[in-house]
């Protein structure tokens, strides 16, 4: 998914986080600065990260210039140069706390993800994301996932039918399920629990499976019974430590909802300097 912040959701994002900021107005910046002061903002990593969020900040000081020296999916090192913001002085100082929540949050996403992604590096494992994210940063957090290298799962519940245990406890057993969802024109993946409702999804033509909750030792003997009849999904409380373990079950994807509900926030600082 390319980083695109012409997106609608992307640009209610950014309003919503500016108008919770700033309210009726910044405050403080205009008391104790001049309307005509002029400055520079330069964004500099603090840390090795990946990066993800930057073209936000063309949304975020829309009163000023804005230079991008990096972009999205980019790897910096400590003292790395993200961007240069020039403009009124008032602007970086009322842009410059959202600016830093964006790209701060949604690097630390990149770079989880990232990390997730060599950690199964050599193996035919993919890392997927899942819709464990921030209420109404979805699209957001999902780009910053794509950007560490992780591929994006479904969006929501519209776009493709995840057949959970309640689901098929709710529709009376794996083959009702199956086969109320077998027309549907997106792609079916159906969780199974036990061995017998492996067999049972695998005897109804199921060709997408979550297997979840599975020691790796269980996997890899779940995964050779499976021989390749159905692509494999592992989840369930997975980690950077476990991971390459999962990946060399031969899964297919291994998903994570730690790179968006528990990444931490890069150390990214914006440092402003004003002319006299």
């Amino acid at each position: 998914m390319p980083f695109d912040v012409s997106h609608p959701e992307i640009l209610d994002a950014v309003r919503r986080a500016l108008a919770e900021d700033i309210g009726s107005g910044d405050i403080t910046s205009n008391l104790c600065v001049p309307a005509d002061a002029l400055g520079t903002g330069r964004m500099i990593a603090r840390e090795s990260l990946i990066l993800a969020g930057v073209e936000l900040l063309p949304l975020i000081f829309s009163d000023c210039i804005v230079a991008l020296t990096r972009y999205s999916g980019d790897r910096l090192e400590d003292g790395g140069e993200i961007a240069v913001v020039q403009g009124p002085a008032r602007a970086l100082l009322t842009g410059e706390r959202t600016a830093l929540n964006f790209v701060q949050r949604l690097s630390g996403i990149a770079t989880l993800a990232a990390a997730y992604v060599r950690e199964v590096e050599g193996t035919r494992c993919r890392i997927l994301d899942t819709r464990k994210t921030t209420p109404g940063l979805r699209r957001l957090e999902k780009m910053a996932a794509a950007a560490g290298g992780a591929v994006n799962h479904r969006m929501g519940l519209f776009d493709a039918a995840l057949i959970k245990n309640n689901h098929i406890t709710a529709a009376g057993g794996i083959r009702a399920a199956l086969e109320r969802t077998r027309n549907a024109g997106v792609p079916v993946e159906i969780e199974v629990r036990t061995r017998a409702e492996l067999d049972e999804a695998l005897a109804c033509g199921a060709t997408h499976l979550l297997l979840d909750n599975l020691s790796p030792a269980q996997a890899k003997e779940w995964i050779a019974h499976i021989h390749g009849r159905a692509t494999v999904e592992l989840s369930g409380g997975i980690t950077l430590e476990t991971a390459r373990a999962y990946a060399e079950t031969g899964a297919d994807f291994l998903s994570s909802g730690a790179i968006t509900h528990s990444a931490r926030a890069t150390d990214i600082n914006f440092r402003l300097d004003f002319a006299s």
